[in-house]
């Protein structure tokens, strides 16, 4: 088992920043374009970064990340890159792993509400019917799915760095759903975290470390160390 997990969603992304307002409004089109893995952070994400990365120059050397495994996406990469960079401190190189990308979405990918009603009006029945937790977008994945990449992930994490103090960057989705698979919580229990902490906030920091031989939650979905908005 691994003796620490740090759990670090990325900075504020470009799409984060400007499709809740296209949502708001109705909007069928932002100026996010390209492939979803290659959205950008925004300024305000980039300043998120550096935050997380004084918040890692702020720890004793006994609890700093000995293991550093990011997204592919550019806007965890990037998180990573400029907290390191900020936190004047030598980490080993970060690895990839695409088992920690953002919740896949297929045909709908990058879409806004009013266009996902609009080319894909079968949708919103059949995610009713299948359940959120079940339900797949076109050609993407359900919660399930991710749940069983981040049981692979786990298994080989166990592995591979028995002892060791990991820190993981990526997504809402992998946070969230990570410590579904740790705590073993059922859909409701899932929920439940996201009614009592709300979303996965950007750059915000979870943490469980090893007692007894099982992972424990110590902190989750903390934003503390972030400046004001």
């Amino acid at each position: 088992m691994v003796a620490e997990l740090i759990l670090v969603r990325h900075g504020q992304s470009l799409a984060n920043a400007v499709y809740p307002d296209a949502d708001a409004n109705g909007l069928m089109e932002t100026v996010v374009s390209g492939r979803d893995a290659e959205v950008p952070l925004t300024e305000r994400g980039e300043e998120q970064a550096s935050a997380v990365g004084r918040w890692l120059a702020g720890l004793p050397a006994d609890r700093l990340p000995e293991v550093v495994i990011t997204s592919p996406y550019l806007r965890a990469r990037e998180t990573w890159r400029i907290a390191a960079w900020a936190s004047e401190l030598d980490f080993p190189d970060a690895r990839t792993d695409d088992r920690l990308v953002d919740r896949l979405m297929g045909d709908l990918e990058l879409l806004t509400r009013a266009a996902v009603t609009a080319r894909f009006p079968s949708e919103a029945a059949r995610r009713a019917a299948a359940g959120e937790y079940e339900y797949a977008p076109p050609g993407g994945e359900s919660f399930a799915d991710i749940a069983v990449r981040l049981k692979s992930f786990l298994d080989d994490l166990r592995a591979d760095h028995p002892g060791r103090r990991v820190m993981v960057v990526a997504h809402d989705a992998v946070v969230l759903m990570m410590r579904a698979v740790i705590e073993q919580l059922s859909w409701d229990d899932v929920l439940a975290v996201e009614r009592a902490s709300g979303r996965v906030h950007n750059a915000s920091i979870s943490r469980f470390v090893l007692v007894d031989g099982s992972l424990t939650l110590d902190r989750y979905n903390e934003i503390d160390h972030l400046p004001p908005a």
